[in-house]
């Protein structure tokens, strides 16, 4: 029955596809972003790495384990003019009943200019989106784990309020070769109330994920893998002034990937890459690559590093500080920090 119930847990996931939407066009956009450190540093999509992080057990519940109890994380992100985005996490094993991962996420947004239909001035406002999750794991045997976690979300905008409630499932097989593999299905859900009365609601931003990671046995690097949007092939936004292959340099017409290319193209799309390099036993390097930003974000003539990610990781005394930074586009690099602990480490035994 154990190694039924995972094939069991898996088929339902993929059932769940109908959840599907359009990029680009759902609400609470925030629940994308990295919530961590490690997580923006790896490409920004992480999901498989079984090594008792909290913020990973957020990301995927089925990697909640009894080891994260106790544990906690706080997560800062310095975002573009002036919106910051932090989190706390909170990790609690029982017995009998598995191990729960609470997560508080804030993103504010900053003082927003009144203005007028003629651009007068006439004060500020603020706004800003939040979230509450309880995330639930357990292991089945030495190979399969399950979870599952529900979102309280709320957004305000200064006098326009939403609220709404989704769900994550997830199930994560670890090989004996010490490969991890997961299936994850986020933000399946709905908009309880609208901005305003009358509004349509807006779909949440769902997605199916498979993440697989593994370390090697004889050289101290990690690789990660993550196809994610199963549920969905094409990940472009038909943009006839932004075309994803540029100009005709003597029409002035816009181009479009063909053929191989453009499946190759949509392929990518799919694709995060990311790896780590351990240095001893505090020093952890990393990098990773997010070929969809690099689509989205690039421009043209001056593609530098966009899409591209690196960080790094230290313990200090009893903490573990990741610091990273991800080139989203010439324009600027957000900052990540993040700060974790075990709190049974500083308990008297």
């Amino acid at each position: 029955m154990k190694r039924i119930l995972p094939i069991i847990i898996i088929s339902l996931i993929v059932s769940l596809t109908s959840y599907s939407q359009s990029g680009g066009t759902t609400g609470y956009q925030f629940l994308q972003q990295p919530i961590s450190a490690r997580i923006a540093a790896l490409g920004s999509n992480v999901a498989s790495i079984d090594d008792n992080d909290v913020n990973l057990g957020f990301v995927n519940p089925s990697l909640i384990n009894p080891e994260m109890d106790n544990s906690m994380a706080l997560n800062y992100i310095n975002f573009f003019t002036g919106t910051n985005y932090s989190s706390l996490q909170y990790g609690k094993s029982f017995e009998k009943v598995g191990s729960f991962l609470g997560t508080l996420q804030y993103m504010d947004y900053g003082k927003i200019d009144y203005a007028d239909e003629n651009g007068n001035l006439a004060g500020t406002f603020g706004a800003y989106d939040m979230a509450f999750t309880i995330g639930w794991g357990r292991q089945l045997d030495s190979s399969f784990s399950i979870g599952a976690a529900a979102k309280i979300i709320y957004s305000s905008y200064e006098s326009y309020n939403s609220f709404g409630m989704a769900v994550d499932v997830a199930g994560t097989y670890r090989a004996k070769s010490g490969m991890t593999m997961s299936l994850v299905a986020r933000n399946m859900g709905l908009q309880m109330s609208t901005y305003y009365p009358g509004a349509s609601r807006d779909p949440l931003p769902f997605s199916l994920q498979y993440a697989l990671s593994h370390r090697l046995e004889h050289v101290p690097i990690r690789f990660s893998f993550v196809y994610d949007h199963i549920e969905k092939w094409n990940l472009t936004v038909d943009d006839p002034l932004n075309p994803s292959n540029g100009f005709d340099p003597i029409t002035g017409e816009p181009q479009y990937k063909k053929g191989f290319s453009k499946f190759g193209d949509q392929l990518l799309r799919h694709i995060t890459l990311g790896a780590e390099l351990y240095i001893g036993k505090n020093l952890i390097l990393r990098g990773g690559y997010n070929y969809q930003r690099r689509q989205e974000m690039k421009i043209e003539d001056r593609m530098a590093m966009v899409g591209f990610s690196w960080g790094f990781g230290v313990r200090i005394y009893k903490f573990r500080i990741n610091y990273s930074r991800v080139t989203y586009s010439l324009a600027g690099s957000p900052n990540y920090l993040t700060v974790a602990f075990d709190l049974n480490s500083f308990m008297k035994k």
